[in-house]
């Protein structure tokens, strides 16, 4: 089966060898995925709706370059460094997925490379190929 790897140029990427996303066939991953902007600072410190935005945002990017979009997720994964802030993200994530309603798991983690984030986001997708968005 074909291995598509989806860049973002994040310059991490070569050094530590990941990708944003890898689409094999119809399915998508997307690895952890944090509120970075494209010059690499950190976009709505201290403010998780923003990061949780921001992540969805770039998870949305990485989609599409795979020809793909949200409408095609099946699970996202929300890791938080506060769990009382979970239900601020799980709104802003419902923005996004309430009428697909993908399954979701929630948890808190004791820290991400970058104090700064409050938020990384995975998502998996699965794209029926015959119907690819255009």
């Amino acid at each position: 089966m074909k291995r598509e790897l989806i860049s973002n140029g994040n310059p991490l990427e070569d050094i530590i060898g990941f990708s944003r996303a890898v689409k094999v066939g119809q399915y998508i991953s997307i690895g952890g995925t944090a509120p970075v902007d494209r010059n690499g600072k950190t976009s709505g410190i201290g403010d998780i709706r923003l990061q949780t935005r921001k992540c969805i945002e770039i998870i949305k990017e990485a989609l599409e370059q795979a020809g793909s979009g949200l409408e095609h997720v099946v699970r996202t994964r929300m890791l938080l460094t506060n769990i009382d802030d979970w239900k601020a993200a799980a709104e802003v994530r419902a923005e996004y997925f309430q009428k697909i309603k993908p399954v979701d798991t929630i948890m808190q983690v004791s820290s991400f490379v970058n104090s700064e984030w409050l938020i990384e986001i995975e998502a998996d997708a699965i794209i029926d190929e015959t119907n690819r968005p255009k």
